[in-house]
């Protein structure tokens, strides 16, 4: 299996054989809203990092956080540009 990568957008198809489940599964989870995915032209798009949070919840959180310091870091120092 290749790396999940957080912004590359996964179709149902690639998210189902990432995740390792039956395509009944993957429309069960999108379904309840456990995967949060966006409907364009009647297909779900799904982000990776979406698939992170399902496998890895902490590893999810930790890169959040990571993202969340660079972020306001860089705000403050172009503020006074």
């Amino acid at each position: 299996m290749s790396e999940i990568k957080t912004n590359e957008v996964y179709t149902t198809e690639e998210a189902r054989q990432i995740l390792k489940i039956s395509p009944s599964t993957i429309k069960r989870l999108l379904k309840s809203g456990l995967i949060r995915a966006n409907k364009i032209g009647g297909q779900y798009r799904i982000l990776g990092h979406e698939l992170l949070r399902l496998l890895s919840p902490d590893v999810d959180k930790k890169a959040t956080d990571v993202y969340q310091k660079i972020k306001i870091s860089t705000i403050n120092k172009v503020k006074d540009w």
